[in-house]
């Protein structure tokens, strides 16, 4: 049985939606959720803004 495995990139729009809600305040970095890559994307985009 194969296991399908998501991976959000840059574009990806829960990827932008996350980056939106860490730069403004509402969530920090810790508080993005461990779903498949997501906290690591946001985590390099949100530093790629610094």
């Amino acid at each position: 049985m194969e296991v399908c495995k998501m991976v959000f990139t840059e574009n990806s729009g829960i990827v932008k939606v996350w980056v939106s809600l860490v730069l403004n305040g509402t969530y920090t970095l810790d508080q993005v959720p461990e779903l498949f890559n997501l906290k690591e994307v946001v985590t390099q985009v949100v530093n790629s803004m610094k």
